[in-house]
C-alpha cells in the first residue's frame, strides 16, 4: 500500500492556508479519482521515455513497459503526444545543462524529503536537474481541468526544499527554479527563486505552520484552496463564510446598483459549488444510511432504452420500416474523443486544415482570471466570416 504523508507537498496549498484542515481530512475516505488514475499512467509513460532517453534503460526495456502502458484502460491514443511535450521540455533543459556544466545531475521520479521544515514531509519530483549553481524541477500535470501555475506553487517550493536537503551537501545551489509543464493546456511556467531566500521562507512561515498543521491546531480559514478538500462538506468555516450571502446588506432601494452586483458576483460562484458539495454528500450519506430531517432518497427519472438493438432493428425491418428511418445518421465522433482514438499529433496532420476554433461564448468572470477581455466585435466579424 502506497504511503501517504499527513502534510503532503501536493496539498499545501491547502494546510499552509489552513491548518487544523489536514487533520481534519483524516477523518475522511481518500478516494482515487479516475483523473489521478489517468495522471498516474501519463507520469510512468514520461518516465520510462526519460529513463530511455537518458541511457537508464534500453529500448528492449522501453518498448516492454509501453506494451504495459498501451494495455492499460485509461491508456489513449493521444497520451504520448502530451507525454512527449513533457519529455521534450525536459530534454531541453538537459542540453542546456550539459552545455554549462558536464558534472550536470539528473534524476528522475527522485524522492525528496523535506522533513527539516514539515513534520514527515516527502513526496517525488518528477525531474530533477542541477547544473552551475542553479536547480530546477520539473512537474508534469496532466489534468486539464484545473490550469496550475509555477509561480509561488507552494507544492514546487517544498519539492525544491527536498531536493535542496538531498543534494546541497554535494551540489552548491545557489538558484532554485521551478517549472510546470501543463500538456494538455498547452501551459509551461516557470518561477524562479535563489536558495537563500526559499530558506528564509521554510523556516519563518513553512516550519511553524506546518507543525500548527500537524498538531491539528491553527485556525480554519475558507478560500479557493477548499476545492479539493475532503472535509469541505462539513466544514463549519466554509459553512459560515458561503452562509455570509444570506446574510449581504443591501441598500436601501428597489433595485441592486453594479456595486451590489459585482459583490454578489464574487461571493455566488463559491456559493453554488458549496451547496452542490452538500447535495452530493448528502445523498452518498443517506445511501448509507444517514436520515436527515424532512429528506428522503427516491427513485431519480430515468429514460426507456432497447435491451437489445439489433434484434430491434431486425423486426422492424422485417416489418418494411426503411433502414435509413430506424437508423440515426452517421456523426463523427467530437474533437477530444477523436484526438484520443487517433493522437493528437496525427489528427492535425490529417485534417488538421479541417479544424477550427470558433470564438467562445462571452463568461463573467474575477478580473485576477488571465484571459484577454472579451471583444465582441472580433467575436461578431468572425461570425460573419464564417457565413
Amino acid at each position: 500500500m502506497a504511503q501517504h504523508a499527513i502534510l503532503s507537498a501536493s496539498s499545501a496549498s491547502r494546510w499552509m492556508a489552513c491548518p487544523p484542515c489536514a487533520r481534519l481530512e483524516q477523518k475522511f475516505e481518500n478516494r482515487t479519482s479516475p483523473y489521478a488514475a489517468e495522471g498516474t499512467l501519463a507520469h510512468e509513460l514520461g518516465e520510462i521515455n526519460l529513463k530511455h532517453s537518458l541511457g537508464e534503460i534500453n529500448k528492449r526495456k522501453l518498448n516492454s513497459e509501453i506494451k504495459k502502458i498501451e494495455s492499460h484502460e485509461l491508456y489513449t491514443a493521444d497520451m504520448p503526444d502530451y507525454v512527449e511535450t513533457y519529455v521534450n521540455t525536459c530534454l531541453e533543459k538537459v542540453s542546456e545543462a550539459k552545455a554549462k556544466t558536464k558534472d550536470a545531475l539528473f534524476k528522475i521520479e527522485q524522492r525528496l524529503d523535506f522533513s527539516e521544515w514539515v513534520p514527515e514531509g516527502f513526496g517525488t519530483g518528477d525531474f530533477v536537474i542541477i547544473a552551475d549553481g542553479t536547480m530546477e524541477i520539473c512537474d508534469l500535470k496532466y489534468g486539464k481541468g484545473v490550469p496550475v501555475s509555477a509561480i509561488g506553487n507552494k507544492q514546487m517550493r517544498l519539492y525544491a526544499l527536498g531536493a535542496i536537503a538531498e543534494f546541497g551537501f554535494l551540489y552548491d545551489i545557489e538558484n532554485v527554479k521551478m517549472t510546470i509543464i501543463q500538456p494538455r493546456l498547452d501551459s509551461i511556467s516557470t518561477d524562479e527563486i535563489s536558495a537563500d531566500e526559499l530558506i528564509e521562507w521554510a523556516e519563518e512561515f513553512v516550519k511553524p505552520t506546518a507543525q500548527l498543521a500537524f498538531n491539528g491546531e491553527g485556525e480554519f480559514c475558507a478560500g479557493e484552496h477548499c476545492g479539493f478538500c475532503r472535509a469541505k462538506t462539513v466544514c463549519k468555516a466554509r459553512a459560515d463564510k458561503n452562509l455570509e450571502l444570506a446574510k449581504y446588506e443591501f441598500r436601501t432601494s428597489d433595485t441592486l446598483s453594479d456595486k451590489d452586483i459585482a459583490d454578489i458576483l464574487g461571493k455566488a460562484e463559491e456559493l453554488s459549488k458549496w451547496a452542490k458539495d452538500i447535495q452530493e454528500y448528502a445523498l452518498d450519506q443517506a445511501l448509507q444510511g444517514a436520515n436527515y430531517e424532512g429528506w428522503k432518497i427516491v427513485e431519480g427519472r430515468s429514460n426507456r432504452k432497447y435491451t437489445d438493438t439489433e434484434k430491434v432493428a431486425e423486426i422492424l425491418l422485417n416489418n418494411e420500416y426503411k433502414e435509413d428511418k430506424i437508423y440515426k445518421p452517421k456523426e463523427l465522433q467530437g474533437l477530444t474523443n477523436m484526438e484520443k482514438l487517433v493522437g493528437k499529433k496525427k489528427l492535425t496532420e490529417l485534417v488538421g486544415e479541417f479544424i477550427v476554433k470558433p470564438p467562445g461564448k462571452p463568461v463573467l468572470v474575477n478580473e485576477d482570471d488571465k484571459r484577454p477581455v472579451f471583444n465582441s466585435a472580433k467575436a461578431d466579424f468572425q461570425e460573419v466570416k464564417e457565413k
